[in-house]
């Protein structure tokens, strides 16, 4: 309210300043970036097309932004209105920049152009909150006016809140697929034979609308769906102390005993339609337990690494191939090739004399993948010849490479 007091900490301005002004600034960079490097190829630029589903996404999530601050600024309440810009940068950034890299690089004008649009209407939405960044981002992409200041406030366009939705599960399933991930400690860079996902009716649909978005976030050949996370493991059904304890009391090894003997899969599916388990211990009596006495483990499938949260699951394959496992090293000299690229100084658009040398199966695998080491790298030629002494060492998967990069 406007006559509570003001509570203020230079951590927490530090925090904003990190955690959302540095993002801002980094996504308004990147833009500037990215449209010099474009225009200074010699290379004509690519020709508009069609705006993509993840621009539509964008200025969708653009549109609802602009409501949503409009509607809180006017009913005096600044904070949630901040929240809300804050929520959209971090999509914009973490989502649509990162997804769009590769049209960024390819002088998508389409791309380009919804960026700035964003960024610029950001910049109108934050003048309140902080009118020299607001300034400083709106003067170098848009300058129409003097100032933000001068501007009119933004007017929301249309919405499409299906797509939204839709781009929401997606993510969400990406969220517990990279979870597994970190689970099975397997580097994103490192191809997956599938995703198992469960799915079904409409969530299903907005997956499978989005399956390309899902399948390369998670790196994986394929996706696979099924309607319930019965299939993807079998359960463990465990006594929780805490409610029982008090309950059976010198009696819980009983009970423990008597769990063990249940089928996991029908307390599963008891529990999920709100029934209770009954046990019988050794007095003849029934004791009737519910979900909150309980714990139901899920053990994935042999191989598989599972992450669940409420009724959404994804299950990874984690068995390797050889053709896989090369194709992961394969990515792994991409990326120190791109460390590489970045310690020697170069810039984004420089083209580069690609040297390699070091461990015989490395420079096997680039051998038989180099068109794709060569155009993630931007190199014009690779040689595997071995680097000399000044080249740059990198340990991929505990293998020596030697880097040498030079402007071509």
């Amino acid at each position: 309210q406007p006559w509570d007091g003001y509570r203020f900490s230079v951590e927490a301005v530090g925090e904003g300043v990190r955690l959302f002004l540095k993002q801002l600034w980094n996504t308004y960079a990147f833009l500037a970036l990215y449209e010099n490097a474009a225009a200074g190829q010699a290379e004509p630029a690519a020709a508009a097309g069609e705006p993509t589903e993840l621009d539509r996404w964008i200025l969708s999530r653009l549109a609802g932004t602009v409501e949503e601050v409009t509607a809180r600024l006017e009913d005096f309440d600044a904070t949630m209105g901040g929240r809300a810009i804050a929520a959209f940068v971090d999509d914009l950034s973490n989502w649509y920049v990162r997804r769009s890299r590769r049209r960024f690089w390819d002088g998508d004008p389409v791309a380009f152009a919804t960026l700035r649009e964003c960024l610029v209407t950001t910049a109108q939405l934050l003048a309140p909150f902080t009118p020299f960044v607001a300034d400083a981002i709106y003067d170098n992409l848009d300058g129409s006016e003097p100032s933000v200041h001068l501007t009119d406030w933004p007017t929301a366009g249309p919405r499409d809140v299906g797509l939204e939705v839709a781009m929401a599960t997606a993510r969400e399933t990406v969220r517990l697929g990279l979870a597994a991930r970190g689970q099975a400690k397997v580097k994103v860079r490192q191809p997956l034979r599938e995703a198992v996902i469960v799915a079904a009716g409409r969530e299903r649909e907005a997956i499978e609308h989005l399956a390309e978005v899902v399948r390369e976030e998670l790196n994986v050949e394929a996706l696979r769906f099924v309607e319930e996370a019965d299939e993807l493991g079998s359960y463990e059904v465990k006594a929780n102390y805490r409610t029982l304890g008090p309950r059976f009391g010198k009696r819980m090894p009983e009970l423990v005993k008597a769990l063990a003997a249940l089928d996991p899969a029908s307390v599963a599916v008891a529990l999920r339609e709100g029934r209770t388990v009954g046990v019988v211990l050794g007095d003849g009596e029934d004791h009737p337990l519910g979900a909150d006495d309980l714990q139901l483990a899920m053990q994935p499938l042999e191989g598989y690494q599972l992450e669940r949260e409420g009724s959404h699951a994804v299950a990874l394959d984690l068995h390797l191939d050889e053709e896989l496992r090369r194709r992961g090293l394969a990515r792994e000299v991409i990326h120190a090739v791109q460390n590489a690229r970045k310690s020697a100084g170069l810039a984004v658009e420089d083209r580069i004399a690609l040297t390699l040398g070091g461990d015989a199966e490395l420079l096997d695998v680039v051998r038989e993948h180099e068109g794709l080491v060569a155009g993630e790298t931007l190199a014009t030629s690779v040689e595997l010849d071995g680097a000399g002494d000044d080249a740059q060492l990198a340990t991929v998967e505990g293998r020596e490479l030697r880097i040498a990069v030079t402007v071509a």
